[in-house]
């Protein structure tokens, strides 16, 4: 059985991926997708190589997501890659939000207006910050002043839906999302 398995590490960024997933996956596709959602960044790169070597199908791909916030990006994808050849899952996947979900969010301020029917909030996305929201220093907070009602689970399940898949404002959902057609196009047909 075909498989797609995220290892996340809260519980938002598998509300936004199940937003965005029937925008990439046909549902003529026979793909199962599966979410192990962790306690934090700790709970993940503490628990990721027991899930990993217990995980038995043969066929499933791993994606694993997790937050940069203000550590160094190549260092976390490092130290996370080692986790999988550890695990002998050298094959999984790692992504970096850079620096948190809210900046792939900041990069399509669009979806937001439309979720939280904000009108001409679109119109700020030339302002130098919303250019390339990866560099914000704090995501969440500069959402918080946009959309004052945002709340991480239940904003991820509202803005998800209408994101852009291909935005490329944000360099990291833009190679998040383009891991996941990778995936998707290298399954043979049936």
């Amino acid at each position: 059985m075909r498989e797609l398995v995220f290892l996340l590490e809260e519980l938002s960024a598998q509300v936004m991926i199940e937003g965005i997933l029937p925008k990439i996956i046909s549902a003529e596709l026979d793909i199962f997708v599966r979410y192990i959602v962790f306690e934090g960044k700790q709970d993940l790169e503490k628990q990721m190589v027991r899930k990993l070597q217990k995980y038995k199908n043969p066929d499933a791909t791993f994606i694993i997501l997790r937050d940069r916030d203000s550590g160094n990006c190549q260092d976390i994808k490092t130290k996370l890659k080692q986790k999988c050849e550890e695990a002998n899952k050298s094959q999984a996947i790692v992504r970096i939000a850079c620096r948190e979900l809210e900046s792939w969010y900041l990069s399509d301020l669009e979806a937001v207006e439309k979720a939280y029917e904000k009108p001409n909030l679109s119109s700020r996305q030339n302002e130098k910050k919303f250019r390339n929201p990866d560099e914000l220093g704090n995501p969440s907070q500069e959402l918080k002043s946009l959309v004052p009602e945002y709340q991480k689970i239940n904003g991820s399940r509202i803005i998800a839906p209408y994101l852009n898949i291909e935005n490329t404002r944000s360099r990291s959902f833009y190679h998040f999302i383009s891991s996941i057609k990778r995936i998707i196009q290298s399954y043979p047909t049936i």
